[in-house]
This record gives C-alpha cells, structure tokens and sequence, in this order.
C-alpha cells in the first residue's frame, strides 16, 4: 500500500499565475503519512534527514535542470528561483524529496517527486 505522505507543492500565493523573476519554491509533507509509508516499506528508525532539490526544464523537454536545494524542512524546504533569464512560456518544476532513515547504522533513503506546471512570463 502506499500512503500520499507527499510532497506537495506550496503555491507562492493565491493569485499567482504566472511567474516572474524571483520566486521561492517550497513544499510540505504528511509526517504521519510518511512513516506510515516507511514502516509498510520495512524502512524503521529514526528520521536522519530531509533533502528537497528542485528542477526545471521547459515543458515537452527531456532534460531538467537543477535549480537548488534545501533541508529546512521548518521553512518548508525554500529553494529561490530566477526566471528573468528564460524565454516565456509553460515549464515544469520538480521536487524530489529524499528522506534519509537510519537503519542498523547506515541511511537508507526513499525518495518522491512531485511535478507542477507553471507559466512563465518576464
């Protein structure tokens, strides 16, 4: 079985439509879920750490780019994008969270993604 622990992706803010320069990414996680998830997965043990990189690319593209990283899982994972030097038009953001689970002494990791359109227009 497998649980919807996440991630899901934060919407800078409600009206946004499309995006233009400086924007921050974030996402958030269902703790409860995500253990439910590592215990049916036989991952137990402490939570080590929580990595969320970010990617882009051009939508109908094979290929993405990483636009940064965060552990702050407090702030929600922020990872600050850029945009003024793309051309407009509807990409995809990726983020790829991996949760880092100490088990007999060694991390073992499991990982989701989670992929949103956006517009961008400068």
């Amino acid at each position: 079985m497998s649980y919807n622990w996440g991630p899901h992706y934060i919407v800078p803010t409600d009206v946004l439509k499309s995006y233009s320069g400086a924007v921050v990414l974030r996402e958030e996680f269902d703790e409860e879920l995500l253990r439910k998830e590592l215990e049916a997965l036989g991952v137990t043990g402490p939570i080590a750490k929580i990595n969320n990189p970010w990617y882009y690319r051009k939508k109908g593209a094979e290929t993405w780019l990483k636009i940064g990283e965060s552990s702050d899982e407090h702030q929600n994972f922020p990872t600050r994008w850029d945009t003024t030097g793309l051309k407009n038009g509807q990409y995809e953001v990726m983020g790829l969270m991996h949760v880092f689970v100490k088990k007999n002494g060694a991390d073992t990791a499991i990982a989701r993604q989670n992929i949103v359109e956006v517009n961008v227009q400068n």
